[in-house]
């Protein structure tokens, strides 16, 4: 019996046969060309399929992890757009009469060595990226193709997942994963929260454990590999416990978010289209938090009819009753390519034009948006909820919008309901301006995840920041209740729907700070209940 020691990225037992992840190796030969011109339209061939690629592996994680941490994918297809990247492949085979396979993988090592040697943290962690984009052009100059797939359910180790190839693999076969690299905020740990399976990271695994009997240990942070008889029955016993809970939690269906003393909470859930209402249903979701309405731009070639939108948002409303839909508006930037909007590559994304700052200087696609959500409030509870805030000037631009859309869809005959319009704060700017802020909106939505990131000035992607990055820092949470305060000071609610809403060790607090609402992945939904419940 082997006892491996890690970090833990999401708890729960899983038992089952192991199954080492091998990628292939790329093996380059470099070979002579005399044909450059059409060695270089290879290469063009191969980046637009690697772009159509990535955008369909952008759609696929938007169902299944959500946008935000889709957003990899998208700037993955931004890099095979940059100019000195190409014009390091173009050149190596000009100059040098190679094949594009050599001159691709000759600029990938380059340019990751480039970025690694970098003193700036965020330059240093696009060395794995110049890589992975490096490699898949390759597999496609080779003829080769991408092999994520299970055949059956086992725990998964590897050195390390790349997005797309964890976007790619039948989560029902998945039992768990532990990786030798990784970040508790990487990818592959997201993923594991959204699935709710055992992960572990930072392990020292090996090849030689494939096929042999594992257990993972999500609770203490180990992984276990061919245990002894006792060993095994103490974690079956383990398991079935584990299991036995969860079965427990359906018995929450149905029963209020209060607590011993009657305190009240709304739980409602996060969805990324139409197709995710099922698990709000399944999980007993007060309603819906948060519903990206990016997906209706994200799937189509150009943008997407008021009519379209309105029998999207009208699916959803009817669907779910008299229970209150908050639909955010477009949250599309330089960091989320939609080769329609003809937005320009920036240097820093996250900090760009983005969001409500597109809507507002392109208030044509706002208007048709608005339209759409307004005559689809008639089928519903709509509430509609503005991202990316930073000032007063904006809101009250936004509101002058919204009921000039009002009073024109009214002129036209068509019927509206009441609808609330609330905001996200996400930005520190938001937050620390609450209080005005309150006294012009019906609602508040704390977005955790670009507020912290924003707030500790921190990429939460970047493993070697793991140390310095922490949800729970009091910053973060200061500026929390200070928003919750300053919202009820003007006689409005406040909830969050970023996934530090689904942090269990924090729900005792955001009740105690007096937060009205948790919007949450649904599968979190009965748990939280739970800990509600029991609390005094």
């Amino acid at each position: 019996m082997i006892e491996v020691n890690a970090k833990s990225v999401f708890s729960g037992i899983a038992i089952g046969r192991i199954k080492f992840f091998n990628k292939e190796e790329n093996v380059i030969k470099r070979e002579s060309i005399d044909n450059t011109d059409a060695e270089i339209h290879r290469y063009e061939e191969a980046k637009e399929k690697a772009i159509e690629q990535l955008n369909s592996l952008y759609e696929a994680a938007v169902v299944k992890v959500g946008e935000e941490n889709a957003e990899i994918f998208n700037v993955h297809a931004m890099m095979l757009e940059d100019e000195d990247y190409e014009d390091s492949v173009k050149n190596i085979i000009t100059t040098q009469s190679v094949n594009a396979e050599y001159a691709v993988a000759t600029t990938g090592d380059n340019f990751a060595e480039m970025f690694a040697n970098m003193n700036d943290e965020y330059f240093k962690a696009r060395s794995a990226d110049v890589k992975d984009i490096s490699e898949r052009l390759v597999r496609i100059l080779s003829g080769k193709e991408e092999d994520a797939n299970l055949t059956e359910p086992v725990i998964l180790l590897a050195e390390d997942l790349a997005p797309s190839e964890t976007v790619q693999m039948d989560k029902s076969k998945l039992l768990a994963f532990v990786t030798k690299y990784g970040s508790a905020n990487s990818h592959t740990a997201i993923l594991a929260r959204t699935m709710a399976i055992p992960a572990l990271i930072q392990a020292d695994i090996s090849k030689d454990y494939e096929g042999l009997m594992g257990i993972v240990d999500g609770f203490e942070g180990k992984l276990i590999i061919d245990p002894t008889m006792s060993v095994f029955e103490t974690y079956q016993k383990k398991k079935e416990e584990e299991d036995n809970k969860k079965l427990l939690l359906q018995e929450l269906k149905g029963k209020e978010n209060v607590t011993k003393s009657g305190k009240k909470i709304n739980l409602y859930a996060n969805i990324g289209n139409p197709g995710d209402l099922a698990g709000v249903l399944a999980n007993d979701a007060g309603g819906i938090g948060l519903f990206r309405s990016e997906f209706l731009y994200l799937e189509s070639d150009t943008y997407p009819s008021e009519e379209q939108q309105f029998e999207a948002y009208k699916k959803v409303l009817e669907t779910m009753g008299s229970k209150k839909v908050i639909i955010r508006t477009l949250d599309i930037g330089a960091d989320k390519q939609v080769d329609y909007f003809g937005l320009d590559k920036e240097e820093n994304p996250a900090l760009g034009y983005r969001a409500i700052r597109i809507c507002l200087t392109k208030p044509e696609i706002f208007r048709t948006q608005l339209r759409a959500l307004y005559r689809a409030s008639a089928f519903g509870n709509l509430a509609i909820m503005y991202p990316m805030i930073i000032s007063l000037d904006e809101v009250k631009e936004i509101k002058e919008i919204s009921k000039s859309v009002r009073e024109e869809l009214i002129s036209e005959g068509v019927r509206i309901g009441e609808v609330e319009e609330g905001i996200m704060i996400e930005t520190p700017a938001a937050a620390i301006m609450s209080e005005e802020l309150a006294r012009e909106v019906d609602f508040f939505s704390i977005g955790t995840n670009d507020l912290t990131q924003y707030t500790l000035a921190i990429d939460r992607q970047n493993e070697k920041l793991d140390r310095f990055y922490d949800a729970h820092h009091p910053a973060i949470l200061k500026l929390i209740k200070m928003v919750v305060d300053n919202g009820h000071k003007a006689g409005i609610w406040t909830g969050i729907c970023g996934e530090l809403g689904a942090d269990l060790s924090l729900t005792e607090t955001f009740v105690n700070m007096g937060v009205d609402e948790l919007s949450v992945s649904a599968g979190c939904v009965l748990p939280i209940r739970k800990i509600i419940r029991e609390m005094e």
